[in-house]
């Protein structure tokens, strides 16, 4: 069972592309109307635009084992605080590999709806407050945005990553519910 979860995680992490960073426009792909040399910025969704980011493969591996990869994908408004890869590396030895687990599912997907809340909020909506936001999970977290921007024990290190379902915060932990 072990080496079925440490497959899937393989794949998904060789099937991403690899980049330095997100760039702010990430999420976006550039359309010429009927040939007109005008363009527009057309957004990526925030599974798309994760997986083209290149730092959140193991996010990607995860959304696609707890299947919310289509809830992700929905209409939204969404705000994600998206651990990078690193991240998850500051979990206990194996316990990526055990979230992966099919009968662990149930517990992957209450991490991973943790990090999501309800609504578009950006950097700029949260600057100065302190306030704790109901996740999709069902329990709050606690946001200080009073020097920076914290989110549980994650440090928010790139804000505001538009895209067309809503907004990722980068951050530099995997949060865990607490109740």
């Amino acid at each position: 069972m072990r080496l079925v979860s440490l497959a899937v995680l393989s794949a998904a992490l060789i099937s991403a592309p690899a980049l330095a960073g997100v760039p702010l426009d990430a999420g976006k792909t550039k359309f010429d109307h009927h040939g007109s040399g005008h363009s527009t910025m057309a957004q990526a969704d925030i599974v798309d635009t994760a997986v083209a980011a290149g730092q959140f493969n193991t996010l990607v591996a995860a959304v696609q084992a707890a299947g919310l990869v289509d809830t992700l994908k929905g209409d939204g408004p969404f705000t994600v605080f998206a651990p990078v890869d690193a991240a998850f590396e500051g979990l206990p030895e194996g316990e990526v590999a055990r979230l992966l687990m099919p009968e662990n599912r149930h517990e992957l997907t209450d991490i991973l709806t943790y990090h999501v809340v309800p609504g578009a909020i950006t950097s700029d909506q949260l600057s100065g407050q302190i306030l704790s936001v109901d996740t999709v999970e069902g329990s709050s977290v606690l946001i200080d945005a009073t020097d920076g921007v914290r989110v549980g024990n994650a440090q928010v290190i790139q804000a505001d990553i538009e895209t067309s379902n809503g907004i990722i915060h980068v951050v530099d932990r995997v949060i865990i519910p607490t109740g």
